[in-house]
């Protein structure tokens, strides 16, 4: 199993060199790769001991490849299988899919690496073939976003590097068990980076426009499995001691309550996802445990609505209400939606209840809010219209949206200048913030929003039939108990929805969103968990 293993995380980011110059096997190659991981990821959940591999002694790599990390290759196997299905047809070039190999190969990487040096390479390389593909449009919007994303990732990583520095200077090691005994000022520069890097809490808050502007496939593998490459380590981190655990912990559950917040009053479909995403990282730290099979179930369904979203006729909610959808569309949307509530049948249910079953006390009343938030966020898709149905309120004219996009869009400066203001970018990172409406429309054509493509709809029932079968991870959820629980969440949230939510006009503001905030963000965050880390 060992040879395996080494082979296995070499093998993505071999092909991923190989289709540069094979260009032609560019598709078939990321198939292969992907389908690969997805065996090995079963061989992991079938093993019935973790493997740890140590490669070079105490000075080399350390893997550790187990039923947690399972939960995460899986991921990275289905949702890349999605995005190669929905982009088959595409007119994406060879360079794309060598950059998607790339980051599944590293995020792979990452997922076993059991050090805080090898996670560190993981993740950076993560984060530059994550750059290379948010820019792949090369528009000047989707270049200014790659960007922000690659300066506060690298960012992030320094802080985090520095940390493991620390830990070795005094532990001699860069194993992640040494952080029982580390310094102070190490645990909170570590677990500074991850918390950036993996979009928690208020240092996450680059996330929303990062994802929400993305390609539409591109959104889908950032909120399905991307994002998750720090995440991980976190949990990781959780086991080595209490005290981390309750770090972790902490922070999970102040995630989860600050995006649904966001995500119930958002009229913007893909910043709703991309705040859900948020929420949803807080439910997988919030019980390290159980937070594989929890992110699991949420790469699944966030997937598959980025890339149901991206074939709406448009991103503003108050435009969809007014209006009939594609009804093979809307069915998407509603078993999507209905997993992330936690309806039974589908994984969500069984993944939330076995998330809720390993809280904490204090964590279980705030934990259940963020979940009725859930529902009612969500109940936003469910309460769409398919076709042939009546449609709820007024529709909003074409030109109506058209004033919106054009009164937030983007500039046109030269590229020179945007890269150049990146120490100084808040008029155009403000400008860049608010979008409301269909600005993905600069992104992708607006007629394929009405034309879902034959990949759409395989990469959709691969992501709902799994749901479905990942119901088998957890079978002893289905008691009687639990699955009323979950009729009185999901209840609950819709009748707020429509009490409440659903003609509200209030919209949160966004500059915490803007790029020098973001930095703000990371000292009040480090500040913090210097604080948590001395109060030991």
């Amino acid at each position: 199993m060992e040879p395996l293993t080494v082979g296995w995380v070499v093998f993505s980011l071999m092909l991923g060199f190989v289709i540069a110059l094979l260009p032609k096997l560019d598709r078939v190659l990321s198939l292969l790769a992907a389908v690969t991981s997805a065996i090995y990821a079963g061989l992991l959940l079938t093993a019935s001991d973790p493997l740890p591999l140590t490669l070079l002694d105490r000075f080399g790599v350390t893997l550790v490849a187990d039923s947690l990390a399972a939960f995460f290759i899986l991921t990275n196997a289905i949702v890349t299988l999605a995005v190669l299905c929905y982009s088959w047809q595409s007119p994406k070039k060879a360079f794309f899919y060598s950059q998607l190999l790339m980051l599944h190969g590293s995020l792979n990487a990452a997922f076993v690496c059991a050090d805080l040096l090898s996670i560190y390479i993981a993740l950076e390389v993560s984060g530059i073939a994550a750059f290379l593909l948010i820019a792949y449009p090369r528009s000047d919007r989707s270049i200014w976003v790659a960007l922000r994303y690659l300066f506060i990732s690298n960012a992030a990583m320094l802080f985090y590097l520095v940390g493991a520095v620390s830990v070795y200077q005094h532990q001699h090691s860069f194993a992640l068990t040494g952080l029982a005994k580390a310094p102070p000022e190490a645990i909170a520069l570590i677990f500074l980076g991850l918390l950036v890097k993996g979009g928690v809490f208020i240092s996450g808050l680059w996330l929303p426009l990062t994802h929400s502007e993305s390609e539409t496939s591109v959104s889908a593998l950032l909120s399905g499995i991307a994002i998750k490459a720090s995440i991980l380590p976190l949990l990781r981190c959780a086991l080595v001691s209490d005290d981390l655990d309750l770090i972790v912990r902490i922070f999970g559950v102040a995630t989860a309550l600050l995006g649904v917040s966001y995500a119930m009053f958002e009229k913007d479909t893909k910043r709703m996802l991309a705040f859900h995403t948020i929420s949803q990282l807080g439910f997988v730290l919030a019980a390290p445990l159980v937070g594989g099979f929890y992110a699991l179930t949420h790469g699944l369904v966030k997937s598959c609505l980025f890339l149901l979203a991206g074939s709406l006729p448009s991103r503003n909610f108050k435009i969809l209400k007014g209006q009939t959808i594609n009804r093979a569309l809307w069915v998407g949307l509603l078993l999507a939606s209905l997993s992330i509530s936690g309806l039974p049948l589908l994984a969500g249910f069984a993944a939330k209840a076995l998330t809720l079953k390993e809280l904490q006390p204090w964590q279980t009343m705030l934990m259940n809010a963020a979940a009725i938030g859930t529902a009612i966020s969500f109940a936003k898709f469910i309460f769409l219209k398919p076709n042939g149905f009546p449609s709820f309120g007024k529709a909003i004219s074409s030109n109506q949206e058209a004033g919106q996009i054009t009164s937030h869009a983007l500039p046109q400066p030269e590229i020179a200048a945007m890269a150049g203001s990146a120490l100084a970018p808040s008029s155009l990172a403000t400008q860049n913030l608010d979008f409301s409406g269909t600005s993905a429309a600069n992104l992708e054509p607006k007629a394929a929003a009405t034309t879902p493509n034959s990949g759409l709809w395989i990469a959709v029932s691969l992501l709902l039939g799994s749901l479905v079968l990942a119901n088998g991870f957890y079978g002893a959820a289905y008691t009687v108990d639990s699955a009323s629980k979950a009729g009185f969440t999901i209840a609950a949230g819709w009748l707020i929805y429509w009490v409440v939510i659903r003609q509200s006009t209030v919209k949160l503001p966004q500059v915490a969103e803007e790029f020098d905030h973001l930095v703000g963000a990371m000292s009040l965050t480090s500040v913090v968990l210097f604080w948590m880390a001395l109060s030991w």
